[in-house]
């Protein structure tokens, strides 16, 4: 039984619980359980890779619905590649974490070269990308947003910004797991937001919410699309 509060649907039994979903692919058919009103429907999943490819593939067989990649990549420090200080989208879209760039020491000339490098990061994966799954019209389209959780939530939100560019007619986000408040407030930016399992507190991974979780290489990500028929 899911439970509507606004534009957020989530699952109370899986609340602040960890370990929940057994590896992405179990997390997508959860999700896909939430999502059953849209099968065999014309919605769109898109996933944000990498860890939202395999939720989605999952959420796409299990509905018998349409699957591509909204591509969008953080972009990272020049000397810890664990940390963003702003995305970039497929379609050129940047987004810059003021408040973080605030603290840092990083000349212009280095943020310009970090979008510069993520964008043709981004790039290159859309192309090769849309040789599998080419990205569909989005006008007017209801389109879901995938990925494996939601910490901070600003790729995500960088992904979404491109979405209403395209002018999609409903823009939804469907990931497994997520931080309350980052939760609420990409929220605030789209028609409705379907997390099975929404947690709380000062200590968030998104890994956390899996008993199988790793990093998903590029060259492992395309084997994962390239097995599709």
């Amino acid at each position: 039984m899911t439970h509507s509060s606004g534009k957020i649907i989530d699952l109370p039994e899986l609340r602040n619980k960890k370990r929940v979903f057994t590896n992405r692919l179990e997390a997508g058919q959860v999700l896909a359980s939430m999502l059953k009103e849209y099968e065999n429907t014309s919605a769109l999943i898109l996933a944000i890779p990498a860890g939202g490819v395999p939720v989605a593939l999952s959420m796409g067989e299990t509905l018998n619905l349409a699957v591509s990649v909204s591509v969008v990549s953080k972009i990272t420090l020049p000397w810890n590649t664990e940390v963003g200080y702003g995305a970039v989208a497929f379609d050129g879209t940047v987004r810059l974490n003021d408040s973080l760039l605030s603290r840092l020491r990083l000349t212009r000339e280095q943020i310009d070269e970090g979008i510069k490098h993520t964008l043709h990061k981004v790039q290159r994966r859309a192309e090769r990308f849309s040789q599998k799954l080419p990205l569909p019209h989005l006008e007017n389209r209801t389109v879901f947003l995938v990925d494996d959780g939601i910490a901070s939530g600003f790729t995500l939100l960088t992904a979404v910004e491109a979405m209403q560019k395209a002018g999609v007619g409903s823009l939804n986000i469907a990931t497994p797991t997520g931080h309350l408040e980052s939760i609420q407030r990409v929220s605030e930016q789209v028609d409705a937001i379907y997390c099975p399992n929404i947690r709380s507190g000062f200590f968030f991974a998104v890994a956390d919410a899996y008993k199988r979780w790793s990093d998903i290489g590029e060259e492992e990500l395309f084997e994962m699309i390239n097995r599709l028929e």
